[in-house]
């Protein structure tokens, strides 16, 4: 146990040790895997029983039904029992989250798999369900980010619900199925290069650092804590945003933009539609918005803005005009709202002139690796940011001004406000610190000093949860890594097998037959006679089941993609399935062993 000098709380555990509430989980979950390997002629005793852990990469709705299409196969050849562990980042935790979803969804896998091919198939999230989602996000938490709006508008559209349930929930409904475990990645910790545990892992019963042995209770994950003591509540985060939290990795500026653009032409449409709804001011300082959201759309493709400056200013003038033509009491706020508008307007359009302004906008899966470069930057969490953003930003408080935020389509307005300075900002998965003016000895003091913690997709430094999972207490005995990676189906492993090295975790050699990195197959084993775990290595798309037509389903299913028709999934379980139907054989030889190693090692205890 690392050293503790702050008050540790029933919420917050500092230790290495499994939670009492996992061990009690697996312990029956070992009964279990014991028949399940007798019905396969494995003989052994509850303490030979080996611990065996899938692993679902990232990918987007390629891992989500990827992961589907093998665990209901794993079903199919009866093995799914066999398995300890079920752990995902990214896509796969899409999956992860709509079967625990369901209480011991493994005895009902067909049906629920059914269930989860027809919603992404047929169903939908409506407009004002997003926007609802967003306003309830913005309205209970303290700590509104970006993950929010990725979560309520983006991803709700890819996996085709809204999923308010929690992980708490889960607690006692899951019996017959795997652990499950996400993964994580502490942002700051990666970015600001702190030589500190990166690796955050979140379960039903309690979430922290891997590595590091810190803990708290993962229905007090977002409340805020002082030295180990709960001192203000907060709403537990839901599954949807669970998922956003995960899946982040995937996000694109411009979608998010485009989203929450037809987002508000949508509520304007309404408006029109119903004129009492909003005084006229608001309405047309509502088209300014969409005007500005515009402009930076087109200034993110590196398009001619000019055009749209020119409608911005042609607004505002209306806007104006309407203000003083519709006095009200709200009046003088509207008025001072419009005059620093103005203002921003023309800073904005005086800026978009300037040579190499529109250079600052780079590859927003790259933001925060080294910041960006322009003379009059505003500093954010990930470094800084350009004059043209620092612009739209201040416009965003201007017209927070006309918004009391007192009614509910204020309220609307508000939060899509504070949802673009988020898109701007680029801050992700902020979250109250939990470890907040504690004093642990294995925590870095930076961490412990810090009031909130900013958590991201694990694909940004390995695109599968092997760290979380390897932590020693687990003792796994067998990684079964089914990757769904988008292009090289050995960089996960191979990362994989360097970070191990530079943490000391014992890991296998990856050594790959001569020719095969480009026309994979469909099973590779890593083993050793160290004390490491044998590692399976399953790419999704292979030599076997594609018959050199490797590249063809690679475009097919690109992680750009937000939506898969029947067909599309159909197929894709059907490619994800025949990787474990093939091998069948090939698992139970490598379980065999597992077994017969740990026999080995009873029998010299």
């Amino acid at each position: 146990m690392g050293g503790i000098l702050g008050s540790e709380s029933r919420e917050v555990r500092i230790g290495h040790s499994l939670s009492e509430a996992e061990q009690q989980y697996l312990a029956k979950r070992r009964e279990t895997v014991l028949q399940c390997l007798k019905q396969h002629g494995i003989v052994c005793s509850k303490g030979e029983v080996p611990n065996i852990a899938v692993l679902g990469s990232g990918g987007g709705l390629r891992a989500m039904v990827g992961l589907l299409g093998s665990l209901s196969q794993l079903g199919e050849c009866a093995l799914l029992d066999c398995i300890m562990y079920l752990s995902g980042i990214s896509g796969s935790t899409w999956c992860m989250a709509s079967l625990y979803k369901e209480p011991d969804w493994s005895t009902n896998l067909e049906t629920v798999k059914d269930n989860i091919t027809q919603r992404l198939a047929e169903g939908s999230v409506r407009w004002w369900e997003m926007g609802h989602k967003l306003v309830k996000y913005y309205s209970e938490k303290h700590n509104f980010s970006l993950t929010d709006v990725w979560a309520a508008l983006l991803v709700s559209k890819m996996v085709k619900e809204i999923d308010e349930n929690t992980l708490s929930e889960q607690r006692g409904k899951h019996t017959n199925d795997p652990y499950p475990i996400y993964s994580v990645i502490d942002k700051q910790c990666k970015y600001d290069r702190q030589n500190a545990d990166v690796w955050f892992e979140i379960t039903p019963d309690e979430s922290g650092y891997s590595l590091t042995g810190a803990f708290v209770d993962s229905l007090h994950l977002g409340s805020q804590f002082k030295n180990g003591a709960k001192i203000n509540d907060q709403p537990e985060n839901d599954m949807l945003y669970l998922q956003g939290l995960c899946a982040s990795m995937i996000a694109d500026m411009e979608e998010i933009l485009k989203t929450l653009y037809d987002l508000v032409m949508k509520i304007q449409e309404t408006i029109q539609e119903n004129p009492t709804l909003q005084p006229p001011a608001a309405q047309k300082g509502c088209q300014v918005l969409l005007a500005l959201l515009e402009l930076n759309l087109h200034h993110l493709r590196k398009e001619d803005t000019e055009g749209h400056v020119e409608t911005i200013n042609e607004l505002l003038k209306e806007m104006e005009e309407t203000i003083q033509e519709n006095p009200t009491s709200e009046t003088p706020a509207m008025e001072k709202g419009f005059q620093e508008l103005l203002q921003l307007v023309e800073l904005n359009h005086h800026h978009l002139r300037k040579k190499d302004t529109e250079d600052h906008l780079e590859d927003p899966n790259e933001r925060g690796t080294g910041g960006i470069r322009s003379p009059e930057n505003q500093m954010t969490s990930v470094g800084t940011i350009s004059e043209t953003d620092a612009v739209t930003l201040t416009a965003c408080s201007s017209f927070l001004v006309m918004f009391k935020g007192q009614s509910f389509w204020d309220k609307i307005w508000i939060t899509i406000i504070r949802s673009i300075e988020e898109v701007l900002h680029w801050i992700w998965g902020k979250t109250y610190n939990y470890l907040s003016e504690m004093s642990v000895k294995d925590v870095d003091p930076s961490v412990l000093l810090s009031e909130t913690r900013e958590y991201e997709d694990t694909a940004a430094i390995l695109n599968a949860p092997y760290v979380s999972m390897l932590r020693k207490e687990r003792d796994i005995d067998l990684i079964i890594s089914l990757d769904f990676s988008e292009k090289d189906p050995f960089k996960t492993v191979f990362t994989a097998a360097e970070i191990c090295k530079e943490l000391q975790i014992p890991f296998p050699e990856v050594v790959l037959p001569p020719g095969e990195k480009t026309k994979p197959k469909d099973f590779y084993v890593f083993k050793d006679n160290t004390e490491a775990p044998a590692v399976i290595h399953i790419p999704l798309f292979n030599d076997i089941n594609c018959k050199g037509q490797i590249e063809k389903w690679r475009e097919r299913y690109a992680t750009k993609r937000m939506s898969y028709s029947h067909n599309d999934i159909k197929d894709l379980l059907e490619k994800s399935g025949s990787n474990i139907q093939n091998n069948k054989e090939n698992l139970l030889k490598e379980i065999s062993y597992i077994v017969a190693q740990k026999k080995s090692f009873t029998s010299l205890d």
